[in-house]
């Protein structure tokens, strides 16, 4: 079930709270936290289907007979953006729900050695590779993580930049802070923005409280 929240569209299956709360659990070590990521990305994906995707009633023949089935209409029209690193294993559980999606990546992240100010961190983008995005289509840029809203503000620019709004637009996180998902929601009015969990506050440093740690560091063992 996908709930409004106001500033965000809450995410709340049994199984995907279920599978953040082990992804929040410092005892969850890489390969489970990987394969939890992965996890998660596929219900999102199969709750995006469910709840904000239209279906249409096709013509079916069986071995037997005619009949009436319904299908979902706009998979074959679907973009997904992977935030490079720690959205890799996200967006492997969104292929499962989409395997037909159009795939684009950018690497972006927080110069954290020149800090935050104003609430916001500046971004380094050192690659992008984008496909050809139409009104049409259904794009979902996915980040596990929500926090002051930089890395995915600069991303959004990067995406819609030189494209037409594609028809529907999604923001998809695990986990987001109030903050950044007013910056997203203030600069981008018609993106939806998805999260499995809004929570309390950033801390000093820019990093959401409690949330689940640094995703990339934790999914690929960085640290």
């Amino acid at each position: 079930m996908i709930e409004d929240r106001d500033d965000a569209y809450l995410i709340t299956h049994a199984l995907a709270k279920d599978t953040l709360s082990e992804l929040r659990d410092v005892r969850t070590e890489q390969v489970a936290f990987r394969k939890g990521l992965v996890k998660l990305g596929r219900i999102c994906g199969y709750e995006i289907i469910d709840g904000a995707m239209d279906t249409e009633y096709v013509s079916i023949e069986t071995p037997l007979e005619a009949t009436t089935g319904e299908r979902v209409k706009g998979l074959d029209r679907i973009v997904i953006v992977n935030v490079l690193r720690a959205a890799t294993p996200f967006v492997e559980g969104l292929l499962k729900a989409f395997p037909r999606a159009k795939q684009g990546v950018i690497s972006a992240g927080r110069n954290e050695e020149a800090g935050m100010t104003d609430g916001e961190f500046p971004i380094d983008i050192d690659y992008v590779t984008l496909p050809e995005i139409t009104p049409e289509d259904t794009v979902i840029v996915a980040d596990p993580m929500l926090a002051t809203g930089s890395t995915m503000l600069a991303v959004l620019d990067r995406v819609l930049g030189s494209q037409p709004n594609p028809e529907n637009l999604f923001v998809l996180s695990a986990v987001s802070a109030p903050p950044g998902l007013l910056n997203v929601a203030e600069a981008y009015p018609d993106a939806d923005l998805l999260t499995v969990a809004i929570d309390d506050r950033l801390d000093d440093d820019g990093f959401i409280v409690p949330g689940l740690g640094d995703a990339g560091d934790r999914a690929f063992r960085t640290v």
